[in-house]
């Protein structure tokens, strides 16, 4: 059975979630499967294994849970991008559009620099207001953006059309 076959499998639909009239696609079953969750690392690394990302840009909070081992594997550096207040050192800030309100994410001032070439990773593409936020945080540090890299994407919604570079989504609903 394939890693997508395999994913399809593990995730649990949640009806009325986080509000009423969502349906959630938890990737919480993924992630107790140790043998699926190494495959859906690797088949998220394999398009970006040549080329040439010097960084990955994490997306609070479940993108951490892709993205370290997308790094260890990448032997690249990361970056964690998190809602306002969660980081330590000297941030710069973006606002995005929400569906029921507006979101602000940071990132440190001095994670990424011009020589990096940076992906984008979280568990879900949705609308994409998150992920390209999460571009304009590096922009603004003076990083490329080579693209984003998702588990499952809900094409629905069309948030790759928000987005630049290479959207890689393992699984689209």
């Amino acid at each position: 059975m394939t890693v997508i076959n395999r994913l399809k499998a593990r995730i649990r639909d949640v009806q009325d979630f986080p509000k009423p009239g969502i349906l959630f696609r938890d990737l919480t079953p993924v992630l107790e499967d140790p043998a699926l969750f190494a495959d859906l690392v690797e088949a998220m690394v394999g398009p970006w294994r040549d080329s040439g990302v010097t960084r990955i840009a994490a997306v609070e909070s479940r993108g951490f849970l892709f993205g370290a081992p997308m790094a260890l594997a990448l032997r690249c550096g990361i970056s964690l991008i998190r809602k306002a207040g969660k980081l330590p050192h000297k941030t710069i800030a973006r606002s995005y559009a929400l569906e029921y309100g507006e979101g602000v994410l940071e990132m440190h001032a001095n994670t990424v620099g011009p020589n990096d070439k940076v992906v984008i990773v979280d568990d879900l593409l949705a609308t994409g207001g998150t992920a390209a936020a999460s571009a304009h945080l590096i922009h603004d540090c003076g990083a490329k953006v080579l693209g984003s890299a998702f588990a499952v994407e809900l094409a629905a919604l069309e948030g790759r059309k928000k987005l630049e570079g290479r959207v890689e989504a393992l699984l689209r609903y």
